[in-house]
């Protein structure tokens, strides 16, 4: 688990059972750019991300005390903001996908392969292996945490994961992506 201040999440997570007000504080110090991060990824929006992750927080300090950790702090979390996220934006009637994975409203990704951007080129893939490839690269999750995050096998996160790596292999827009980087 990560660490700073000399002390790691499990036991800032103790402390913070304990009634350490500053314990909980350096937990969310630690991990809200994090967490904000992933809020943005679902909302797609500055605002409602904020406040997503905001609600995450406010219910992860519900918890307390009694608040037992048996995971990497960002495996709780992920849940908690993806659910909080999706069922703000099911409210507000925003797109959602798959009951899992939201669609924000934004421009529509370009056409050529000279013109889009790698997060355009990902967000052709379907909703269940972009979700395992941006946990795996861009929050840079174990594989097992990827698994307990969303309650699935792993044989499952690894299957998805490797779909969609395949798929942005043998995608020709991809390709000119990395080609143009050389």
């Amino acid at each position: 688990m990560a660490e700073s201040n000399g002390r790691s999440d499990e036991q800032l997570v103790e402390a913070a059972n304990r009634g350490d007000p500053r314990a909980f504080d350096a937990l969310y110090q630690r991990h809200k750019a994090w967490a904000a991060q992933l809020s943005y990824r679902f909302t797609g929006n500055h605002d409602d991300a904020m406040d997503v992750m905001q609600e995450a927080f406010i219910y992860l300090l519900r918890k307390f005390p009694g608040f037992r950790l048996t995971a990497a702090f960002t495996t709780f979390l992920y849940p908690v903001i993806k659910n909080i996220a999706l069922s703000r934006l099911r409210k507000t009637r925003r797109i959602v996908l798959d009951e899992n994975i939201v669609l924000y409203a934004g421009e529509p990704p370009k056409e050529s392969g000279a013109e889009r951007s790698l997060a355009d080129i990902v967000t052709t893939l379907p909703a269940i292996h972009r979700e395992v490839l941006l946990m795996r690269f861009v929050d840079d999750m174990k594989l097992e945490d990827i698994a307990e995050a969303l309650a699935v096998p792993l044989g499952t996160v690894k299957s998805r994961l490797h779909n969609a790596l395949k798929a942005l292999r043998e995608d020709e827009s991809t390709r000119s992506y990395f080609e143009e980087l050389q």
